[in-house]
């Protein structure tokens, strides 16, 4: 038995499970739980579809009054057997089970899906056919919780409700406000962006919401695609309206873009194509689990050609890459994490930075601190702790993961020699790689000493993300102990010189 959702029915994946088991036609059961919801309300022609449930009701109302009727009238029993050739061709018009009977399946349905006596009645019944049946739940999501039920989409899933203490001061001061989170300043950069720009189109794969875009959607409703569970159309689609000079920004969670790997591959890297992606989530995510952990998209990014990777450390730095990427003449991605922002203050307009140029935050003679995205402040944060111990150490604001930017690397690498590279995605093949890539490619390995903090070579675990920043070794004193452990394991006599063109440690 396998129970699927009907907003998953958006994915193709869906249906080629479907056709697998419609063929082989073993005793197989299939439940479709129909709430019309996903995480947000379900959209295209399959919701539609699946929405004439009412029609199917209608139908058993005018099968019962029909065969009454037949029932009282001279030779109804020949009647009824015609009647019931009559039932199957109205089944086929307006039934909402014909598409899976066409896939070999017996349908079972619509039934009443918190109604317990008829789902076990049924289930007793249809357990010993011997061929692919799908049983069709109608229910509601929320049910039971007047809240969920309301707002379906807000409650999709629910925290822990934070209690005052007992004892604690009702007349105490309120909390100065939180900085702004990242998604809502993308929606709002983006919407300025397009109130410019009537090129750019917003996209998502169900996730209007959860990506800003419903406030984008509200604003450009003609310029705004929600796909459904379908990022491998979302980036398909993109493709096909950047292939037609429009301006495509497909905003979609960072773990959810592998479903995805290979359109983006073939329909917009092999093109070169102008896609944004906004990979909303990006790092370690929190209590949402392994699954949506989005460590693994610079790693899996970085090795398409054309790609360009970014990533702010600041809302405000967000806003500039977004339409840095917008003008880029090429796939671009602007990775941003999950939550609020530093709360630093937005410039009052929005400018594009130059690809590939990060900037230095702060000078160190004894190492530097190479650090990408949300994980620059961390950085500052340890150099500053460092300081306290008497070592200076620098910090570089990469900003771009690919291209690198390679007279930075170069600088550290010749005037401090000990770098450390710091980053929110797995340790395999992402920016750390990056870096020594391009040390590599410009003969600066010898005597250099590099150490490379991001996420082990594990599933990251379900957690809050400053716990888990810390079991990683990426938060300040983590990133601080890096540096001291940098120091102590490697210490070069003195600074890296050049020699014929070449480093190595002074002798």
């Amino acid at each position: 038995m396998a129970v699927i959702g009907d907003g998953a029915l958006t994915s193709e994946l869906a249906y080629e499970g479907l056709n697998n088991a419609g063929h082989l036609k073993r005793d197989f059961i299939v439940v479709l739980n129909d709430n019309k919801m996903s995480i947000a309300p379900n959209v295209g022609a399959i919701s539609t579809y699946l929405s004439r449930v009412l029609t199917g009701r209608l139908y058993v109302s005018f099968r019962k009054e029909f065969k009454h009727l037949l029932n009282q009238m001279p030779g109804g029993s020949v009647a009824l057997r015609a009647a019931k050739k009559f039932e199957e061709a109205m089944k086929t018009l307006i039934s909402p089970g014909v598409l899976f009977e066409e896939l070999g399946f017996i349908y079972v349905g619509p039934i009443e899906g918190h109604n317990i006596a008829a789902m076990v009645e049924t289930f007793q019944n249809i357990k010993a056919f011997k061929q692919p049946v799908l049983v069709h739940l109608l229910t509601e999501k929320g049910k039971g919780y007047q809240p969920a039920e309301e707002n379906r989409v807000k409650y999709h899933g629910v925290t822990a409700k934070k209690v005052a203490p007992r004892g604690s001061k009702t007349n105490a001061k309120p909390p100065k406000p939180s900085p702004p989170n990242y998604t809502k300043v993308f929606a709002k950069a983006l919407i300025e962006l397009a109130q410019e720009d009537e090129r750019i189109i917003g996209i998502t794969a169900a996730m209007p919401d959860g990506t800003g875009l419903d406030e984008f959607a509200k604003i450009f409703p003609d310029r705004f695609y929600d796909v459904g569970i379908a990022e491998q159309h979302a980036v398909a689609f993109s493709a096909g309206l950047a292939s037609e000079g429009m301006k495509p920004v497909a905003a979609i969670y960072s773990t959810f873009l592998q479903r995805a790997y290979d359109q983006i591959f073939h329909e917009v890297c092999l093109q070169n194509l102008p896609v944004t992606f906004a990979l909303d989530r990006a790092g370690l995510v929190g209590e949402d689990g392994p699954t949506h952990h989005g460590v693994f998209d610079l790693t899996y990014l970085r090795a398409f050609p054309h790609m360009v990777i970014m990533a702010p450390k600041d809302e405000n730095e967000l806003r500039h890459l977004l339409k840095t990427a917008i003008e880029y003449p090429g796939p671009a991605a602007v990775l941003f994490p999950r939550g609020s922002g530093v709360g630093v203050p937005l410039d009052p307009t929005i400018h594009s930075l130059e690809v590939g140029r990060g900037e230095v935050l702060r000078e160190g003679e004894d190492l530097c601190f190479l650090a990408l995205g949300n994980l620059v402040y961390p950085s500052l944060e340890a150099a500053e702790i460092l300081a306290r111990e008497g070592i200076e150490a620098g910090v570089v604001n990469m900003r771009f993961a690919k291209p690198v930017d390679a007279n930075l690397v170069e600088e550290a690498a010749r005037r401090v020699g000990r770098i450390v590279t710091v980053e929110e995605n797995t340790i395999r093949g992402g920016f750390e790689s990056a870096v020594l890539e391009c040390l590599a490619e410009r003969n600066l390995l010898a005597g250099i000493s590099v150490k490379c903090l991001g996420v082990h070579d594990v599933f990251a675990p379900h957690g809050a993300p400053a716990i888990l920043r810390k079991l990683e070794g990426l938060d300040p004193e983590g990133i601080a102990e890096a540096g001291r452990s940098l120091l102590t394991s490697s210490r070069p006599t003195a600074p890296p010189v050049l020699v014929h063109g070449e480093t190595r440690a002074a002798r």
